[in-house]
């Protein structure tokens, strides 16, 4: 197979980019940028526990059915920011509402 070739007439020369220097930058960041987040809202969710589930079981449900977690009594509950686990922690009571305490942060990978 041959490769072939082509030259460009004088008037679609190609010519090299000139682009003017862009500085040093703002640099890595720090605290001030992290502020600037502080409005952002999230959801946040705690799970006591998940379990499978059929469609026809999700249909059965009805008031004092016991749904089985799989959780132990007394288990740390999932801290869950826009669907990615933070951090883990227990329930408590505060002034009559519930709450967590936090009690691991999970390590990012």
């Amino acid at each position: 197979m041959t490769k072939k070739t082509e030259t460009l007439p004088a008037e679609e020369a190609v010519a090299t980019a000139a682009f003017p220097e862009l500085g040093t930058g703002a640099g890595a960041g720090g605290l001030q940028d992290v502020d600037v987040l502080g409005d952002v809202r999230l959801e946040v969710t705690v799970e006591l526990g998940r379990i499978p589930m059929k469609v026809r079981d999700l249909l059965a449900l009805q008031e004092g059915t016991v749904v089985d977690l799989d959780r132990t009594a007394g288990a740390a509950v999932d801290v869950v920011v826009n669907g990615t686990l933070v951090a883990r922690g227990d329930v408590v009571v505060v002034d009559d509402e519930l709450g967590v305490r936090v009690t691991e942060v999970v390590e990012r990978r």
